[in-house]
């Protein structure tokens, strides 16, 4: 028998709160996204000794990890049983991207001295809108999300995609994809905001350093979570140049009608 998850379902790891089940979505035409195929997370180095039976217990087939090179090296990713590891820098052409060490970075006073100015006065969201868009332009980006809908096609599953903290290069890969599947656009972005919930509690130590370090922790917010107005941005993009989801999986990943309709048939029940 097959079980539905709950859309949005607190995750079964307790310390990766940010991994949830992308299934149990319903359609504008009544269908559901599957259950139990397809993850989205963090990446893994907060998880706890004890629950890694519980990662296992999951059967990843495939892992997706949408870091650079340097995030993945700085963090590995576990090696699970039966599970191939695929490595996709999304944002390998793009001029800055957040370091993998970032509560470290975040704690240096150094650092904090010029947070004020690079953070404040609206500029965080306006750098993180733009980090949205160039997740639809730049070669590397389209390139890597090309690679993970060609592997959730044609790949094993479960499979999961993580990147650091599973909110941006995550997200968009996850809104893109239920919007795909034809999932109303109100819970794309219910599913979107979930990591507010999930993920902020978890990052106290950062915010304290940051405090403690002279910064004002309300600047992180808006780095830290995540913003209907980044994904607005990503849409924008994506309507501007291909009007539309479909024209962005056909011309920008080339991932035409039968493809679409093949991730359709094999995450739609």
């Amino acid at each position: 028998m097959t079980v539905t998850a709950t859309p949005g379902a607190p995750s079964p790891i307790s310390s990766l709160p940010n991994l949830r089940d992308l299934g149990g979505w319903r359609t504008g035409d009544g269908q559901t996204v599957r259950s139990g195929v397809l993850y989205r997370s963090t990446d893994f180095s907060a998880l706890d000794a004890a629950d890694v039976s519980a990662l296992e217990s999951l059967g990843l087939k495939t892992v997706y990890d949408l870091r650079s090179a340097h995030e993945s090296e700085a963090i590995p990713d576990p090696v699970l049983p039966g599970a191939s590891n695929i490595a996709l820098d999304v944002l390998a052409d793009a001029q800055m991207s957040i370091p993998a060490n970032i509560g470290a970075v975040l704690a240096d006073p150094a650092v904090v001295a010029q947070a004020d100015e690079m953070l404040s006065g609206g500029k965080a969201r306006e750098m993180i809108c733009g980090t949205y868009r160039e997740m639809i332009t730049l070669p590397s980006a389209t390139a890597s999300y090309t690679q993970l809908f060609r592997g959730l096609i044609d790949g094993s599953t479960p499979a999961l995609m993580h990147c650091t903290t599973g909110k941006d290069r995550t997200g968009w890969a996850a809104a893109s994809l239920l919007t795909l599947l034809g999932v109303p656009k109100d819970d794309v972005y219910r599913d979107y905001l979930l990591t507010n919930e999930r993920l902020i509690p978890s990052l106290t130590p950062i915010f304290d350093g940051f405090a403690a370090a002279g910064g004002d922790p309300e600047l992180l917010v808006g780095v830290l979570g995540v913003d209907s107005g980044y994904l607005d941005a990503a849409f924008g993009e994506v309507d501007k140049r291909y009007g539309g989801i479909e024209g962005y999986f056909g011309e920008a990943l080339g991932l035409g009608a039968a493809d679409q309709k093949a991730l359709r048939d094999r995450y739609l029940t």
